[in-house]
Parts: structure tokens; C-alpha cells; sequence
């Protein structure tokens, strides 16, 4: 049996990932927002807080939405999908975004800083902000800006300055590399809300533990629905924040599958995918001991997907964790697949998925076929696609 509760360890640690790699002038910030998280999470004032703001400003719970349509064309096990693309901001990231603002302001802190690749997370940054009336500067790479452009607009229109990044790919990995020299400089007055499950401690465990609600309603749900637990999850996975919130719930349950999808962008050649299990190697980045895409001397390598936000070097180190102990596995989706599975749900179910989500859905397209009927898959729609309708638009039609 997995223990759930013992990881991280006091000091960060995923069994040999995670940890805390950073400048010594960030490391007072990181124990203070720990030492705020525990304080926070132990205070019925803040959790009451927490799940008012998640019921009446987000839009919780989501619903579990039964794809008949999609189980009948495919043939197979039964399929629902999990509707995170239907809370406000359209993604998962407003409840990590909203959970951590609230930490700000026990912190004092009145100036939020973020990341952002697919634009999802900085516009749910920038509406927590603007929520509670805070600065917001949001750094995101130039690729990706143009790429996520309807998002730069809701950004802007939500009060945030928007920080276009040039360096490197001018993905993912450069806005963060941006946010940390921001927070190093102004750490007095300033909180980074990092995006995803990963960086250093307790990063990975707080954002995890934000999302964890998606999982635990999961569960309540298809126990009323169905009367047991799903056979298998799925979801997509860049940093892995959408994936470790729905899984964690069910991570005790040994009879439940638990499978990561992650970017296979054009085939696993070095440069042009995102798959970190496909040929990755043990390694620090931006804080954390994970595994990522390196090559012999240490240095990152080129990524590519489809999704801007996946594309990106490392993953979460609890995941990396997690496929070590064998209780959750990986696959990839290439961006073919993941168009294809785009352009599917939409026609079938008439949900436009988030290129991110398509992932999870092209696997679900892969393997449901073969299941029992009796089966039951459930997938993590972790945001809808406005975002990518332009881009896909440009490819398909």
C-alpha cells in the first residue's frame, strides 16, 4: 500500500526528488511560505474562506459528465470525463491561484507574481489578483504569446502587466527562469504563485494539495453515479498539477490505474517532444531533483509540443516518485493524436478540449476500445480550448 501522508518528508523529499535548490536569498521566503501553508491549513477561518471562494467564485464542484456519446462510438469501457473546463478562468488553475492569493495576504505580501505557458495559469493569477486587489506582473514566453494570444488579452483586460520573455525556446522554462529572478529581487513584497507541481519545496506540495479537491469529488461522484470506483484515470501531464490533483485521491486505491499522459509532440526524437519518461534522465531544474529531458553533459534540451502548456523540460517530482513506486504510469500522446482527439471530443461530445486535455483524451481514444464494457475510464478535462481554437484552426481547417 502507498503511503500518501509521508511524502514530502520535513524536508521536501519525494523519496530521492523534490527538495529545496535555490539561492540562499530565496530560502527564508520558501521556509516563510511554508511555515504560513501549515499555519493556514491547521485555520478553519482560512479553509472556510478557501471553500467559499471555490463554490461561489470558481464554480465548485465540477460535474462528472458521462461521454455517451463518445463510449458509443469507441465501443469500449464506459467514459466520463472530469469538467474542470467549466470552472471560472476555464482550467484547473483557479484553485491553486486562489488558494495561494489567500497566502499572500496572510503574508502580507501585496505585489503577485506568475508564470504561465498555455496563458491558463496567468489568467487565473491575474483574476485572483484582481479579485483582491493586487499587483499582478505575469512573465510568459514570446513563442507562447503568440501562440496563446486571446490569453495575453484576458490578462491584460484583468489588470496584469504582461512580461513577454525572449530568451532560450521563449516557452515555459524561461518564463520561470524570468518569475525567480523577479521574486529574488523583490521577495520582501512580492509572492510568486508558482503554477505547477514543481520548483522547490513546498511548492509541490502546496499546489498539489489545492488541487487535490478534483480527485475527492471525483470519487464521491462516480461512487453516486456508479456504485464503485473507476477501473482507470487518465490525465495529461506537463508540471503535472491537474494530474496529482485528481489522482491523490485515489492513490490508496491499488485496483484503480493511474496513467500520466504526457507530450509526445512529433515522435520521441531528442528536441521535439516533451515526454521527460521517454528518455529522460535524473537531474536538477528550477529548484527541483525530478526527472527531465538532458543531454550527456547536464544540459536541458529543446522541447517541442503542440500544447504550449506542457512543452516543458521537467516534470513534478512527486510524479517522478509515483512511476518509481509503480502506482502511477506513462504514456504520451504525439501532437497528431492529440489534434485528432481535439477535433473528436468536439465533433462527438461537443466539448472543445484544451490542447493540454486533448492529450489525456487521445489516450482514452487509444485504449477504451479494447476494454470491457463494464469498464470505466475516467479523464481529467482539465480546461476547455478557446484558447487554442485559433492554432488548431491554422492546422485543420
Amino acid at each position: 500500500m502507498i503511503s500518501i501522508e509521508s511524502v514530502p518528508d520535513a524536508s521536501g523529499h519525494f523519496g530521492p526528488y523534490g527538495g529545496m535548490f535555490v539561492p540562499e536569498t530565496l530560502m527564508t521566503a520558501l521556509q516563510e511560505l511554508e511555515r504560513e501553508y501549515r499555519a493556514a491549513v491547521a485555520d478553519p477561518a482560512f479553509q472556510s474562506e478557501l471553500d467559499g471562494l471555490l463554490k461561489n467564485f470558481c464554480g465548485r464542484p465540477t460535474p462528472l459528465y458521462f461521454s455517451e456519446r463518445l463510449t458509443g462510438k469507441l465501443g469500449g469501457a464506459k467514459i466520463y470525463l472530469k469538467r474542470e473546463d467549466l470552472l471560472h478562468t476555464g482550467a484547473h488553475k483557479i484553485n491553486n491561484a486562489i488558494g495561494q492569493i489567500l497566502l499572500a495576504r496572510r503574508m502580507g505580501k501585496t505585489r503577485i507574481i506568475a508564470e504561465t505557458g498555455a496563458g491558463q495559469h496567468g489568467v487565473a493569477t491575474a483574476t485572483a489578483a484582481a479579485r483582491f486587489g493586487l499587483e499582478c506582473v505575469i512573465y510568459m514566453g514570446a513563442v507562447d504569446m503568440e501562440r496563446q494570444a486571446l490569453n495575453v488579452a484576458r490578462m491584460k483586460f484583468l489588470g496584469a502587466k504582461v512580461v513577454a520573455v525572449t530568451a532560450g525556446q521563449a516557452t515555459l522554462k524561461e518564463a520561470i527562469n524570468e518569475a525567480m529572478r523577479d521574486w529574488v529581487t523583490n521577495v520582501r513584497t512580492t509572492h510568486y504563485i508558482l503554477g505547477s507541481a514543481l520548483g522547490s519545496h513546498p511548492y509541490p506540495m502546496i499546489v498539489r494539495d489545492f488541487h487535490k479537491v478534483i480527485g475527492e469529488e471525483t470519487k464521491r461522484q462516480i461512487l453516486e453515479r456508479e456504485g464503485r470506483l473507476p477501473d482507470q484515470l487518465v490525465a495529461c501531464v506537463g508540471g503535472g498539477s491537474n494530474a496529482i490533483g485528481f489522482f491523490h485521491a485515489f492513490l490508496g486505491d491499488a485496483a484503480v490505474r493511474l496513467t500520466g499522459v504526457e507530450a509526445g509532440g512529433e515522435g520521441i526524437t531528442r528536441g521535439r517532444h516533451a515526454a521527460r519518461f521517454q528518455g529522460g534522465k535524473l537531474g536538477v531544474l528550477q529548484g527541483t531533483k525530478t526527472w527531465l529531458l538532458a543531454d550527456d553533459d547536464g544540459q536541458i534540451e529543446l522541447t517541442h509540443s503542440v500544447s504550449a502548456g506542457l512543452d516543458y523540460a521537467a516534470i513534478g517530482p512527486e510524479h517522478s516518485y509515483y512511476r518509481d513506486q509503480g502506482r502511477i504510469t506513462y504514456d504520451f500522446a504525439t501532437d497528431d493524436e492529440a489534434l485528432a482527439a481535439f477535433r473528436t471530443l468536439a465533433e462527438v461530445e461537443g466539448i472543445i478540449p484544451a490542447l493540454e486535455s486533448a492529450h489525456a483524451i487521445a489516450h482514452v481514444i487509444k485504449i477504451a476500445p479494447s476494454l470491457p464494457k463494464e469498464s470505466i475510464v475516467i479523464a481529467n478535462l482539465s480546461g476547455r480550448g478557446d484558447k487554442d481554437v485559433q492554432q488548431v484552426a491554422e492546422m485543420l481547417l
